[in-house]
């Protein structure tokens, strides 16, 4: 399957919304400290509802543990200023699908970092800074499983 990767996320609710995420699609979820929240706020737990022991989720203390745990997978950044349409990436199983923090997006040294594939874009309307970071999370991992033909995660 695929694992979603978020970059020192912020807000506990968008992060409880992906461990959900995770445990419907079996995508892994790999978080990058620091976090802006505790693991266990109450934010995080109600997003999540009750399918926290049902995802697979790992925290990381820095990208480059993160994505040495992943390696060799393919690294997908996704911002608002990519260079590739997220429906034209031809999706491998094993690929990682990267986000950044909430107000800001993935920094510069991260976009630019030589272990990320391609900087991936989901189309938006002119003038608008961003999507909410788990409906992002949500619209790339559907699409990458279902390129795959929505098939179950072995």
């Amino acid at each position: 399957m695929f694992s979603i990767l978020f970059y020192e996320p912020r807000i506990a609710g968008n992060t409880g919304a992906a461990i959900r995420l995770a445990a419907v699609t079996g995508a892994e979820l790999h978080l990058v400290e620091p976090l802006g929240f505790d693991l266990e706020e109450s934010k995080l737990r109600r997003a999540g509802l009750d399918y926290h022991d049902l995802a697979v989720m790992s925290v990381h203390p820095d990208l480059d543990a993160a994505l040495a745990a992943l390696a060799p997978a393919r690294v997908y950044a996704f911002t608002a200023g990519g260079d590739e349409l997220y429906t034209d990436v031809v999706y491998m199983p094993g690929d990682v699908l990267m986000f950044g923090p909430e107000p800001t997006g993935l920094p510069p040294e991260v976009l630019a970092d030589p272990r990320v594939t391609a900087r991936v874009r989901l189309p938006m309307l002119p003038g608008r800074r961003s999507m909410n970071l788990a409906n992002t999370a949500s619209v790339a991992v559907f699409e990458a499983w279902r390129q795959q033909g929505f098939s179950l995660p072995e």
